[in-house]
């Protein structure tokens, strides 16, 4: 939703649910971790009511464990906490509170980072989120290089098909079926459809190219 019209969030929504979209990615930035200012819990909160879609926060926060909690608390289903940014016992607290809150947890890895910086089957998430790109803006070149990263993520829970592998960054018509290929289950894409001709067609076209089930 970052590449969305942020002054008719509700309106877009409605619109992008209306051609069969069932997932809202929502780009959190705090101007610190990443180098932009973006949304906070009050965008969730405002759209909930008219959500009927998935919302996943993907928290790109300095400090996560200080506001976790308020996302979910405003409609989060996913909270996506960035590996480079967890402190000494924050992962736990976080996932402590999404246990409570009947939510459900994501580890987000830059380009740079090996999904090993972090004990995944400790930390028993429900996404992993590869990036392909580094955080900051929309729009950006997507990184070739780390596919394999994708395929790994995917390995490393073939025994758990309750996990999510998700993939965000420079995701377009060229590159979606080989991320699926790789073990991509979701897709978060942006540019590639609000900045399109035709945003519907584009996102169909997309939905095509992976099938329904991605």
């Amino acid at each position: 939703m970052l590449s969305a019209d942020h002054g008719r969030m509700i309106d877009e929504v409605k619109k992008v649910e209306s051609w069969g979209v069932h997932w809202l990615h929502i780009d959190i930035m705090d101007g610190l971790f990443a180098p932009n200012l973006t949304f906070g819990p009050g965008l969730v909160k405002s759209i909930r009511p008219y959500a009927n879609s998935v919302i996943d926060c993907h928290l790109m926060l300095s400090e996560p464990e200080k506001f976790a909690s308020r996302f979910m608390d405003a409609g989060a289903d996913y909270v996506t906490v960035h590996a480079e940014a967890l402190r000494e016992g924050a992962l736990k607290i976080i996932r402590n509170e999404v246990e409570s809150k009947g939510k459900k947890l994501g580890v987000a890895f830059k380009p740079a980072t090996p999904l090993s910086s972090v004990d995944l089957h400790d930390a028993a998430p429900s996404m992993v989120l590869v990036m392909t790109v580094n955080p900051g803006f929309s729009g950006q070149k997507f990184m070739p290089e780390v596919v394999p990263k994708v395929q790994e993520a995917s390995e490393l829970f073939s025994d758990n098909q309750n996990v999510e592998i998700e993939v965000d960054g420079g995701v377009d018509m060229s590159n979606a079926s080989l991320l699926k290929e790789k073990g991509a289950t979701v897709l978060v894409a942006g540019n590639s459809i609000f900045m399109s001709k035709n945003p519907e067609q584009a996102f169909k076209e997309m939905r095509g190219i992976v099938g329904s089930s991605i």
